[in-house]
């Protein structure tokens, strides 16, 4: 057994799990708490050494409201440029459920580094640091961070620790797409905009051609998400927009093809990125009170076939459909600088169906939006 799959067997799951001591991360980080009153209380917990120091990440954590007994709870992993968001742990903490919404870029509550910080979040920290060493990396530090957030709410005396999930905004989506596949503990993960396949197409492709060869290649080998996703058993709820500049809809169909168990889809024409437009699709809560509180699901679009110049594809909806529709492009331009067309689409039973345009080449998928406003998407299909 190598010295990988021994740490990942540590775990609990004989697992690839790259350059992380699963075993260690596990287990429940020292925790220094600076407020311990209110919905939302503000801490310390142990991070990884950083050049040879010690660090501790800095973390809100949402007390769950008017729950009796032990709560689900909820990790809430920020992307580039974001912190610890104070009112993201609130609004999960109102839901229901605890929260953990910790800082990875070393910063405090004061919005200022402090002295025992992880690695920023800036690109240099994201790739060009490999020389110094992979643990001084900020994926490896970043990683790390959430899988012992995991560890950190588990330990709550008000946290069921066998109702965990994860969400991520951007890079946050991209952190969550690993730790899918690294922390068996996790429920369900929930990748808004963040994916795997960054080589192939994204925002960072140039700045990986230009790393060494050697140096693109260990990046790849143990930081792009297409390496773990393929370990993500949990459901998983994917999130994002037709013309995401950062991560797009190629490499991030790619991506939700790769993990193994169940998945949901919701792609939005034109989605703005953003932490807030991240964290409020009301298709993530409900999403998450499925799986961790047995609450009603999310609505399902099998496959889209196509047969005759028509497009359909069976639903199944729990909550009625409000309405359907056909999203569109005929632009062949980067994926951000398309224009896209919506129609309604048809719902006959439990087949939603609607004729498509005659023009080629055409790309195009189906919505169907439940009565709670809850939308699910089928997968884009490319017709040439």
């Amino acid at each position: 057994m190598t010295e990988r799959a021994e740490r990942g067997h540590a775990a609990g799951a004989c697992i690839n799990s790259g350059p992380w001591d699963l075993g260690a991360l596990s287990r429940p980080p020292k925790v220094d708490w600076v407020t311990t009153d209110g919905t939302v209380r503000s801490l310390y917990y142990s991070g990884e050494p950083y050049q040879g120091k010690p660090t501790r990440v800095f973390a809100y954590y949402g007390v769950p409201a008017n729950h009796e007994g032990r709560a689900p709870a909820m990790v809430l992993v920020h992307g580039g440029g974001g912190k610890a968001f104070p009112e993201w742990a609130e609004m999960w903490a109102k839901r229901g459920y605890a929260s953990l919404a910790m800082d990875l870029s070393g910063i405090g509550p004061d919005g200022t580094r402090h002295a025992d910080g992880m690695p920023d979040q800036g690109h240099d920290d994201k790739f060009m640091t490999l020389a110094n060493g992979i643990e001084d990396t900020w994926p490896y530090h970043a990683v790390a961070a959430v899988i012992r957030g995991v560890s950190m709410l588990a330990a709550q005396p008000e946290v069921d620790g066998d109702r965990i999930g994860v969400t991520g905004i951007s890079w946050g989506g991209y952190l969550t797409c690993i730790v899918a596949g690294l922390d068996r503990r996790l429920k369900l993960a929930v990748p808004v905009y963040g994916c795997g396949y960054l080589l192939d197409n994204s925002a960072w492709v140039d700045i990986l051609n230009g790393l060494p060869g050697a140096e693109r290649a260990l990046w790849m080998d143990n930081f792009d998400p297409s390496v773990y996703l393929p370990q993500a058993t949990m459901p998983m709820l994917w999130i994002n927009g037709t013309n995401d500049g950062a991560y797009p809809l190629d490499s991030y169909q790619k991506s939700y093809r790769t993990p193994p168990g169940a998945r949901s889809l919701c792609v939005t024409v034109r989605m703005p990125h953003g932490h807030e437009a991240g964290w409020s699709p009301v298709e993530i809560g409900l999403f998450a009170d499925q799986h961790l509180c047995g609450g009603t699901p999310l609505p399902r679009l099998g496959s889209p076939v196509i047969r005759d110049g028509v497009i359909q594809a069976s639903v199944e909806a729990p909550v009625a459909v409000g309405k359907a529709a056909l999203h569109y492009t005929t632009d062949t331009t980067a994926w951000s600088d398309r224009e896209w067309e919506s129609s309604p689409a048809e719902v006959n039973g439990a087949t939603v169906r609607v004729t498509l345009p005659d023009t080629r080449p055409l790309v195009a998928f189906l919505t169907v939006t439940d009565r709670r406003g809850a939308t699910v998407s089928t997968e884009h299909e490319v017709l040439r």
